[in-house]
């Protein structure tokens, strides 16, 4: 049987439990159609890029299913009808994975990162490096050299980023062509 990974959206004004007998709902449509469910994730509330059915935020929710593609279509058919899931999408796959989804290791990168780093932006400067930040140390990198110059060194104007053109050289619309 064809492997699928399906994730739906479900509106953001229904509770995390009610997600989760979706979920279950839509498992029993699965088994009932001769397939199984092998693992599921709730992987939150969260914002939506744009508004969909005036929702700003949805719960999201992960099933790896093992099913003949008529379950799944049947279950397709099911959350199409449904007021609660306002979007889905099933893409077959060629195995599933074994560890947990990518949005559920987001939590441990953040936590990793902290660990390993230092903190906030960690020795590079940034915005919490005291007297390192901001125009007078030198740019956001802490180093000294680059960065926007009012005036140059010995009191001269500060030069243009490229110098102007020459009106001699800009070729003319006949010569383009």
């Amino acid at each position: 049987m064809p492997l699928y990974e399906h994730v739906f959206l479900a509106r953001q004004d229904i509770s995390q439990a009610q997600v989760e007998a979706l979920t279950k709902e839509y498992s029993q449509v699965i088994e009932e159609g001769g397939g199984k469910v092998g693992k599921t994730e709730y992987w939150g509330l969260k914002t939506i890029a744009f508004k969909i059915k005036k929702n700003r935020k949805a719960h999201y929710s992960l099933m790896n299913i093992n099913a003949p593609p008529a379950a799944v279509a049947e279950m397709e058919r099911r959350m199409g009808l449904s007021t609660d899931v306002i979007r889905f999408m099933t893409v077959r796959v060629g195995e599933h994975e074994s560890e947990p989804s990518v949005q559920m290791r987001k939590g441990d990168r953040d936590d990793r990162r902290d660990g390993d780093r230092g903190g906030f932006r960690g020795d590079r400067g940034g915005f919490r490096g005291g007297d390192r930040g901001g125009f007078r140390g030198g740019g956001f990198r802490g180093g000294g050299g680059g960065g926007f110059r009012r005036e140059s060194g010995d009191g001269e104007r500060p030069r243009s980023p490229r110098p102007p053109r020459d009106e001699a050289e800009t070729p003319t619309a006949e010569e383009q062509s």
